[in-house]
């Protein structure tokens, strides 16, 4: 009787471990759980490691017509079921053949949303998290059940657009109570052409990525109300996932510019601080607004560059200090053009501070591996603790990709963890004047748990700039 894909990969010791031994990384192990199935030239090394005989690596059987345990009118099987229930407009189809039907709102889609779906456990900052340009490329389950009910409004953007491709949430989402508010959130999601769902069980679908790890799925609102889910099932089997994929070259702006708010506070607005102004440069990988308001209030005068800018480029402007800001993607992919800027930034002594992809780009160039995690974190309730002071921080993070801090260099050290699985939350160079965080210390959950970061980098900036 041929084993489960589970019980397979726990035998060996877990996901981590099937894919050392297989050469792959966690994201192809992840896809094998979608599969049911591992490709047939690994069996011999998997036979080999567990004892396991080549007949219980076999695929197991498609089930059919078994009912899922999502509830929504959610469906599996081998063959995409093509009913719907009774008021239905939308759908959410996962890569392990279950189909959750709901209710649409926002932007109808004129073909499925397809991108890695995921799930955000903030209870607030629905608009910010849909318009931070880490989500590109995925699908945002909010299990918080009260969404839109303080509107939207142009302020709490973190970037032009949505960058995320679509949210799912429980309950339809509320008129909006907030004397802030310029819009609803169903009519800011059309105007940016931006879908959503509501109607579905999000906590049996947050368990399911929790337990399994995330998976493909499409978000399908049609407005002729027709839906495909066999074409549908085939493109999202055909989507090739986000490791090894490149996205900060889709959200970086387009041409250098000058940013001069502040941080938000009453009655100045976004005025920016007197005093002393440090010059540094913001390499854009898919900055939230908010971090480049924190830099200002710091006393930093920043200048914006696409994630492409060369260190030649960047030294040119002859920064005090450079930014390496938060994006979505696999590091592994962007580093191929990132990692020269910054190596040539770091040999400048330049000082440099890093956030989110920014924190895992500068591992790379310092040289140390990242790797995607199975479920990665999402939220604004994650405890981080400094290990230098022992304080244990309250983070918002949105990161699919961790630093290995076992292939840390000599000359570098860990300095923050996660307190949730231990995982690289920061890290210094003990040869270079550079730190980074894999968390967002501009979200202020804490709410000022971690603003001493930017301080932090001011008075790096002011210790060991290099002056022009």
């Amino acid at each position: 009787m041929p084993m489960s894909i589970d019980s397979i990969i726990a035998r060996i010791g877990g996901a981590d471990a099937t894919a050392r031994l297989t050469g792959v990384g966690t994201e192809a192990i992840r896809k094998w759980r979608q599969a049911q199935a591992i490709p047939s030239r690994h069996w011999p090394a998997i036979a080999q490691a567990t004892g396991l005989s080549l007949q219980d690596l076999q695929p197991t059987p498609a089930v059919t017509d078994r009912p899922s345990p999502l509830a929504g009118g959610s469906q599996t099987g081998s063959s995409m079921p093509q009913a719907r229930p009774d008021g239905a407009t939308a759908a959410l189809v996962l890569a392990d053949g279950s189909v959750l039907w709901g209710k649409g709102f926002g932007a109808f889609t004129p073909r499925p949303a397809i991108g890695e779906i995921c799930f955000s456990t903030s209870m607030t900052g629905y608009q910010e998290t849909l318009t931070d340009p880490s989500f590109a490329g995925q699908i945002i389950t909010f299990t918080f059940p009260h969404i839109g009910n303080v509107g939207t409004n142009a302020l709490d953007d973190e970037a032009a657009r949505p960058a995320a491709l679509g949210l799912v949430v429980k309950e339809d989402p509320t008129e909006q109570a907030n004397w802030r508010a310029t819009s609803s959130l169903d009519a800011w999601l059309k105007q940016h052409g931006t879908p959503g769902i509501a109607g579905v069980d999000t906590r049996s679908l947050t368990l399911k990525i929790r337990d399994g790890g995330a998976q493909t799925a499409a978000l399908v609102f049609p407005a002729d109300g027709r839906f495909d889910l066999d074409a549908i099932a085939a493109e999202v089997a055909a989507w090739p996932g986000l490791e090894g994929m490149d996205l900060a070259k889709e959200v970086t702006c387009a041409a250098p510019y000058d940013w001069s708010e502040g941080v938000w506070s009453w009655p100045d607005n976004t005025a920016a601080p007197t005093g002393k102004r440090r010059k540094v440069v913001a390499v854009d990988y898919g900055a939230k607004r908010n971090i480049l308001r924190c830099l200002v209030s710091a006393g930093c005068d920043v200048t914006v560059v696409p994630a492409t800018t060369t260190g030649e480029q960047i030294l040119a402007l002859k920064p005090e200090g450079v930014f390496l800001s938060n994006g979505p993607g696999d590091p592994a992919a962007t580093a191929t053009y990132a990692v020269p800027a910054i190596r040539t930034v770091l040999e400048a002594g330049i000082p440099l501070f890093g956030i989110c992809l920014g924190h895992q780009l500068l591992a790379q160039a310092l040289g140390a591996k990242t790797y995607k995690m199975e479920r990665g974190h999402r939220g604004a309730n994650q405890p981080v603790q400094d290990l230098a002071t022992g304080k244990v921080e309250i983070t918002s993070q949105n990161h699919g990709f961790a630093v290995d801090a076992k292939t840390l260099p000599d000359d570098a050290h860990v300095t923050h963890v996660s307190l949730f699985d231990g995982s690289n939350e920061g890290l210094a160079s003990d040869k270079y004047a550079a730190f980074s965080v894999q968390y967002h210390p501009e979200a202020s959950p804490g709410p000022s748990d971690s603003f001493y970061l930017f301080e932090r980098f001011v008075t790096l900036i002011d210790t060991n700039g290099v002056k022009h």
